[in-house]
């Protein structure tokens, strides 16, 4: 009896760069960032017109700035320290050469944390409660930007033999999973879904509840994802095949769980819109 092997699929020749006007070209990488930034701040106006109301649109549209910035300085560097450490201490000058790739969305998460921190005490908003706010829209970001991950041919999988393994341009020869499809549907629909059905469901009247959903779901979601993911090659497996990506988020699903646990139904403050 033989079997029957089925060709691998070719990654299609996807141009990196998505618009380019004369000398300005703007990556998909981008795009998926401002396309998450956006689409995140417009749903999370929505939510807060819904009760319990505890920032105004106004605090909203402030905090995008906030939140950016947090992302983006927050993603750089906990990938300088989580990730490339020496590299970057013996060249400090590269920690500033963003455009040459590398960013962290532990880091960015901590770097949105801070600003949510400094920015809720700043206006007197309740920190859970403004918490489950923005938890809801980060699974938008995170979605879009693992399918800018696959359209660059970048993060891809461990080398499989199922039917629709794909052959990367920079993945070498044998195909591989296309796991930045899988972290898509993990990290961004699915945890989408569970978030908005939690809101649903009214558990946004027990401050913190959502936030530590999103903690420990974000957490097995990206730890799933490290299964079929191939690790970066300057780190590769830690502990009994562990990746570098699956201890980060260990204390995201610790954190998350602590929340949900301690989290107990209450008004949020209300105010004016």
């Amino acid at each position: 009896m033989s079997l029957i092997v089925l060709p691998a699929l070719m990654f299609p020749a996807i141009d990196p760069v998505a618009v380019a006007i004369g000398p300005v070209a703007i990556r998909w990488y981008a795009l998926a960032y401002i396309a998450g930034i956006i689409l995140g701040w417009r749903y999370m106006i929505a939510l807060a017109t819904k009760a319990p109301k505890v920032a105004t649109r106004t605090d909203i549209d402030d905090f995008l700035t906030w939140a950016t910035l947090g992302v983006i300085l927050g993603g750089r560097l906990g990938y300088v320290l989580f990730y490339k450490p020496s590299q970057y201490i013996q060249n400090p000058a590269e920690i500033f050469q963003v455009w040459n790739g590398g960013m962290a969305f532990h880091g960015g998460a901590l770097g949105v944390i801070i600003a949510a921190i400094l920015f809720t005490r700043r206006r007197k908003i309740p920190l859970l409660a403004f918490g489950d706010l923005l938890v809801g829209v980060v699974p938008i970001g995170l979605g879009l930007g693992r399918i800018a991950n696959f359209l660059n041919g970048e993060l891809w999988g461990r080398v499989t033999d199922v039917s629709w393994g794909m052959i990367f341009p920079t993945g070498g020869p044998d195909p591989r999973h296309p796991s930045q499809l899988y972290q898509a549907a993990l990290e961004g629909l699915l945890l989408f879904i569970l978030l908005r059905v939690l809101e649903v469901k009214g558990f946004r009247g027990r401050p913190g509840f959502l936030s530590g959903a999103f903690l420990a779901g974000y957490g097995v979601a990206r730890s799933i994802g490290e299964l079929f993911r191939q690790p970066d090659s300057f780190l590769g497996f830690l502990v009994a095949g562990t990746t570098m990506g699956q201890w980060l988020s260990l204390p995201m699903i610790l954190v998350g769980i602590w929340l949900m646990l301690r989290a107990k139904p209450a008004a949020a403050p209300s105010r004016a819109a």
